[in-house]
């Protein structure tokens, strides 16, 4: 069943792709990524053999999570023109751009269900009950939800109002990291290591949080945000990198 969810993420994202053949618009692929592993984590606990709290409560916490992260891209790449990040690789690939975009669809379906293997190791997993590092899990789960929630609504209301357009904002978690909803994505995902303890193979999963920071340090999240961030804010933004904490929230620079 681990490798049906595969093949099922990847009609997904087959389904993407073709739906921006016509619409020109990429950032369909970030909605569906949340989505997938929203769709995964009810997979997993529905074909659950362990102990049944315990993957109730872990698929809970990625499904919801990712539903609410899906729902806000959907609302931004539906209501808005291309995002900047998929503007410049269409311009980058040209001719070639559906071609490479097919395999970038199918690589996000792979992270997507690479991602979610742990809520499917935990779902095979027996304990005889709940102890205090699941529920220091949750804790950090709903801290983690606490914060990107007041990132993102922070982040909206400085858009909205047109006299900050070009600017960079500096507001609420925004003064303190320059990435505040990577870090809290980041901080979210100790939730299923510690869920995990007492299990099997539950030591694996501390491999999750590691993995999760190089792909939003270094690969995927912050390098290609801050590249279009200085691509349409210029010097802006390079002062507000030289202030600001990339990445966990930390006092200004002086």
């Amino acid at each position: 069943m681990l490798w049906f969810s595969f093949f099922i993420v990847s009609l997904i994202m087959l389904g993407g792709w073709l739906w921006q053949l016509r619409s020109k618009n990429a950032g369909i692929v970030d909605v569906l990524w949340a989505f997938s592993l929203s769709f995964l984590a009810l997979f997993h606990l529905i074909t659950s053999d362990g102990y049944l709290p315990l993957s109730l409560l872990a698929a809970s916490i990625m499904f919801l999570w990712y539903l609410r992260l899906g729902l806000h891209l959907a609302q931004r790449v539906l209501g808005e023109d291309e995002d900047g990040r998929y503007k410049y690789l269409r311009d980058y690939w040209a001719d070639k751009t559906n071609f490479y975009h097919f395999f970038f669809f199918q690589f996000q379906a792979l992270l997507a269900w690479g991602f979610a293997i742990p809520v499917w190791l935990i779902s095979q997993g027996q304990i005889e009950n709940l102890g205090l590092a699941q529920y220091a899990g949750l804790a950090i789960a709903i801290i983690a939800i606490i914060g990107v929630t007041t990132a993102d609504k922070q982040l909206a209301a400085f858009k909205a109002d047109p006299k900050n357009k070009g600017e960079v904002c500096e507001k609420g978690l925004w003064n303190y990291s320059r990435h505040p909803n990577y870090f809290f994505e980041w901080l979210h995902w100790f939730a299923y290591p510690l869920m995990g303890m007492g299990l099997e193979y539950g030591g694996w999963l501390w491999l999750a949080p590691l993995i999760m920071l190089l792909f939003l340090y270094f690969i995927t999240g912050i390098p290609y945000t801050e590249q279009q961030a200085i691509r349409s804010r210029g010097d802006k933004y390079r002062r507000y990198q030289q202030t600001t904490s990339a990445f966990i929230p930390w006092r200004k620079k002086t």
